[in-house]
Parts: structure tokens; sequence; C-alpha cells
């Protein structure tokens, strides 16, 4: 990731437009911004979001609130609370979330 051409600001997430992505089960809303390539998301998972996909993007993720499940396609699983986080590069380990009990995310892609 280069971060160029971003000038300093402030972003109030209240204020940034709320999207609805349905899980297999469950839902996920986000609040998107763009700068440049780089892709900035505040999202909430409800209690029960289970993803409907593998993803192969790259992450840096922040859990904020609640409890995220996030399971390798290698078989692993690990189990994110308030203040943890994980990183994971562009193609090098699909991953998937799920939550119990819900989850709130601070990520960068």
């Amino acid at each position: 990731m280069h971060m160029i051409g971003i000038p300093f600001g402030t972003t109030d997430w209240d204020q940034v437009e709320r999207t609805e992505h349905a899980g297999e089960r469950g839902v996920a809303h986000w609040r998107t911004r763009r700068f440049g390539d780089i892709r900035v998301r505040m999202i909430e998972y409800s209690a029960g979001y289970v993803s409907d996909h593998w993803c192969s993007k790259g992450h840096m993720l922040l859990c904020l609130e609640g409890e995220l499940r996030t399971e390798l396609d290698d078989g692993r699983i690990f189990v994110l609370t308030a203040g943890m986080s994980y990183q994971v590069a562009d193609g090098a380990e699909p991953h998937r979330s799920s939550t119990a009990v819900g989850a709130k995310l601070f990520i960068v892609d």
C-alpha cells in the first residue's frame, strides 16, 4: 500500500452512507470511504452473521466491538475480540468471517 495524494482530513463515520450486504446468514452494514486505491470501511456484522464467500483480498482489520471468528481455507480458526487485529496480504490465505454475537470492525484494504 502506497499512500500518496491524500490530504489531511477527518471522517465522521455516522455521516457516511450505510450499505447493506447479506451474508449466508445475517447481514453486514458497511460505511465506506475511498482514498485513491485504498478502501477504508467501518463494518457492523449482525449477531449470527456468516460470510457468503471466501475472500482473497488483503486487509488490515481491527475489531472494535464484539467478537469475530475468521476461518482460513486450511482449517485454522482465529477469534478476535475488541482491541485485536489481523493482517493478511492479497492472495495470501483465503478467509471468511462469522460472528455469533455481532462485531464492529475497522478495515483498510
